[in-house]
This record gives C-alpha cells, sequence and structure tokens, in this order.
C-alpha cells in the first residue's frame, strides 16, 4: 500500500468524493485560492473550480448554516474550520439546527454535513486555538462524533462520513498532520462505531484517540521492556461509541487507563471509565485511571504546553497504579 501523510490522505478522500459525487462542494475560510492555512485543499480549486471549492468570509456562523440549508436541498457539504476553537461561533447552526432537522422532521429531512478541521493541541496555537471538542459535541443527539488517529483511518473515516445522511464532526489531529503511514488504494472506508485495537495486550488496557493513540503506544513499547503486555484501543469514533470492544479487552486483562487531551472533568475519558464499570465491573482488580489534560487553558510556551497535556510519564505512573507497583 502507498505512503502518505495524514495530510494527503485526507485531502485524497475528499478530491476522490468530489470526483465521485457531483454533490460534494467544500466551504472555508482560505481554502480557495490560499489553500488552506494547514495546507489540506492545496490544488483543489484548481481542479475543481469556485462553484465547488467555496472561499467563505471569517463568519462561521454565516457558512455553517448556509452548508446547513445546502445539505437540506441536495448538495454533500464539507466545511472548514480554521480550528475546532472557532466552531463556537457556530455552535448554534450545529446543535440547534443540524443535529435536530432530522427529528424535527421525523425523518423528512437529513442533513449530510462534514464539519472537519484541527482539534486539540501539541502545535502551540494557544489558549484560543487548542480546545478538545470531543466531549461538547460528542454530547448532543444527531450529531456523529469521530477522531482519527492513522492516515488510514483519517482517509476511510472521511470517505464514511461524506457519505452519511446525519451530520459529521470530524476532529483531525493537528499535530498529526505531518505523520506517515500506509493507506489502502481505492474505497477503503472505515466504519463509525468501531473501535481498532492498535496492540494486542494481556496485562493493562490504555484506551485513547486521536494523536494521544501514538503516546499510548510508545507507552506500551516502554512497558514492554518492564515485562507489562499492554493492549492498545483506538477509539476512532466517540459517537457512536464501541463499548464492546473496550469491555472485551478489560475482561482480558482486568486493568484499564484512559488517556485523553481535553480537561478531565465531563469528559471522554469519564464516559469510558462508566462504561467499564457499568458492563465490567466484577472483571476489575483495580479502579479505572484516568490521564488527562491540565485543567488550565492550554499555554503557548513549548515547555508549558508540554506539561499541559498527558505524558508518557504520567501514563506509566496510572499503569504502575492499577498493577499496585506503587
Amino acid at each position: 500500500m502507498p505512503v502518505m501523510t495524514y495530510r494527503e490522505a485526507l485531502k485524497t478522500a475528499m478530491a476522490d468524493e468530489m470526483e465521485r459525487d457531483d454533490s460534494v462542494v467544500m466551504l472555508g475560510e482560505d481554502i480557495g485560492v490560499y489553500g488552506g492555512t494547514h495546507v489540506i485543499t492545496d490544488g483543489l480549486l484548481e481542479r475543481f473550480g469556485p462553484k465547488r471549492i467555496i472561499d467563505t468570509p471569517i463568519a462561521e456562523g454565516g457558512f455553517t448554516g448556509a452548508a446547513i440549508g445546502m445539505a437540506m436541498t441536495g448538495l454533500r457539504p464539507i466545511v472548514e474550520m480554521m480550528t475546532w476553537n472557532f466552531s463556537f461561533l457556530a455552535a448554534d447552526q450545529i446543535i440547534q439546527n443540524a443535529a435536530k432537522l432530522r427529528y424535527f422532521s421525523g425523518g423528512q429531512v437529513t442533513v449530510p454535513l462534514v464539519i472537519r478541521g484541527p482539534n486539540g493541541g501539541g502545535v502551540q496555537l494557544s489558549a484560543q486555538h487548542t480546545h478538545s471538542l470531543e466531549g461538547f459535541y460528542g454530547h448532543f443527539p444527531g450529531l456523529k462524533v469521530v477522531s482519527p488517529a492513522t492516515p488510514a483511518d483519517v482517509k476511510g473515516m472521511m470517505l464514511t462520513a461524506i457519505r452519511d445522511p446525519d451530520p459529521v464532526i470530524f476532529l483531525e489531529a493537528g499535530a498529526l498532520y505531518g505523520t506517515k503511514g500506509e493507506v489502502a488504494d481505492g474505497d477503503a472506508t472505515v466504519p463509525f462505531g468501531k473501535a481498532r485495537v492498535a496492540r494486542e495486550g494481556t496485562d493493562v488496557t490504555l484506551i485513547a484517540y486521536g494523536r494521544q493513540v501514538n503516546l499510548l503506544l510508545k507507552v506500551a513499547e516502554t512497558l514492554a521492556a518492564e515485562g507489562v503486555s499492554a493492549e492498545v484501543i483506538d477509539l476512532r469514533s466517540i459517537r457512536p461509541f464501541d463499548a464492546a470492544t473496550i469491555v472485551e479487552s478489560v475482561r482480558k486483562t482486568h486493568r484499564a487507563v484512559v488517556v485523553q487531551e481535553q480537561w478531565r472533568w465531563f469528559s471522554v475519558a469519564s464516559e469510558v471509565a462508566a462504561v467499564i464499570q457499568e458492563e465490567a465491573f466484577d472483571d476489575l482488580d483495580a479502579p479505572v485511571e484516568r490521564v488527562s489534560g491540565a485543567e488550565v487553558p492550554a499555554p503557548y510556551a513549548r515547555n508549558l504546553e508540554l506539561a499541559a497535556f498527558p505524558s508518557e510519564a504520567q501514563i506509566v505512573a496510572a499503569v504502575q497504579r492499577v498493577l499496585y507497583r506503587t
């Protein structure tokens, strides 16, 4: 299989769908002439023209509302948020309209809309550009929320997202845009609601999504050198959520550590821990541990940003606790 960067795999998926389906259009700030702030859409304006690659004003509420109208009337728009923080300006449109129109209409109206962009930290963009919003959007019925970690998954899940009849919140890891991996040619879709076992193990289950999956794989290597076999679960999909894969793993390992960039309180890790407690309580040999981002706005300074997000040392310490080695 060809090797691509995360950025290239994302662009390939969107371009392939635009070639396949004339109803797919893109909207966003600087996505056309400039080629995208994150160089995701570079060259697509020349390839598909200004009627399908639409540069918008700096008005997230306006162009997101326009995209919802497009989706209701037969198009399949992809909206780029320059950063997911900026989606707060469009939250009313996303939550009050996109998420609810199918319900309001008794299934008569669908909103096949993808809203995508970089989520989370790791690239020194400071507090107003670094929120992790998976817990926020994952809370609302009517939205599908995904957070792929690999080039293969970002391509396969984008193909699935564009074809989905419901609005999809597509959370890309900006810090992973330059990472590389094998990506299948052609129509290799990845389903929503199915977690990935990124590494098999027997002693402890490590659970994450987005860029934290790569950190867990590093931790698993460190633990292996100490004689600990760690299983790594990549959630991939926040809503719908794959409880079965998590529970099956915990029933095997009897211990779990959940890792996330977002803040600890009212979060995805909280939900994962609750599911484990509800469905695998008798299989646990230790309380579920959570490793989360610090309860502060994300710092700009590199040393402080590193301190504000989960580290290998924090995760290893959590594993030691569930193994009762400390």
